[in-house]
């Protein structure tokens, strides 16, 4: 009696979009995770051929649905916007994420440096850079791509991201994210604030044009003409 250890079909192979793991163990990591998402959102809004993604499974191999991992932030260059389930490789014409960002949470002194699991999956992979901060400690640690090893970035205050033209920013203590711009990343409670200044602005804008046009009526002048 034979016994088949074929493999089932591709188009049978689940790729789980959850792995059971919590996106954040608390609220400061959620809000550094959210924080460095939107602002690279935001950095790339313009760009079409950019995604951003917070907390997806990126599985890189296909047939392979063990082998996986859920970045924190992670940006794709060449690859379009739109909302997917999990990041598959081989579907998105075989490119990796090149950013990656992890965010450790407050107490967790485990580093990522030495996690074998993460480091290696990322550099294995062809991850081009990859960002490591705990917000408690306000370490920062960073790895740039040389050859086919990823290398530490032995200065992260004032590094500036080649791919993402994003600065970091240590010296006031807690990091901060510089955009191309110069503007400072913003929480995502910052964002609104900033999105009900620009809503009140325009309606400001719209009810003084509105008057000016009431008024030029009034003297018998048509304002579209």
């Amino acid at each position: 009696m034979s016994i088949s250890t074929s493999l089932p079909p591709q188009s049978q192979i689940v790729y789980p979009e959850d792995d059971g793991e919590p996106m954040a163990e608390n609220t400061v990591q959620f809000r550094w995770i959210v924080t460095i998402k939107e602002g690279l959102e935001k950095v790339f809004r313009d760009r079409p051929d950019v995604f951003v993604a917070g907390d997806l499974l990126w599985y890189p191999v296909e047939g392979q649905p063990e082998t996986r991992q859920a970045p924190d932030a992670m940006v794709v260059f060449g690859r379009p916007k739109g909302d997917r389930g999990s990041y598959m490789q081989w579907v998105e014409g075989g490119i990796a994420p090149q950013v990656v960002f992890e965010i450790l949470s407050p107490g967790n002194r485990y580093r990522y440096k030495q996690s074998i699991k993460k480091f290696d999956f990322y550099q294995r992979h062809g991850v081009e850079e990859f960002y490591v901060y705990n917000p408690e400690s306000f370490e920062l640690d960073g790895w740039k791509r040389s050859a086919e090893n990823l290398e530490e970035i032995l200065e992260m205050n004032g590094w500036v991201s080649p791919r993402l033209g994003v600065r970091f920013d240590r010296s006031q203590g807690e990091l901060i994210l510089i955009d191309p711009e110069g503007q400072r990343f913003l929480t995502y409670a910052e964002l609104a604030l900033e999105r009900d200044a620009i809503a009140r602005e325009l309606a400001t804008a719209k009810e003084h044009a509105e008057r000016l046009a009431a008024q030029l009526r009034s003297l018998g002048v048509e304002p579209h003409s």
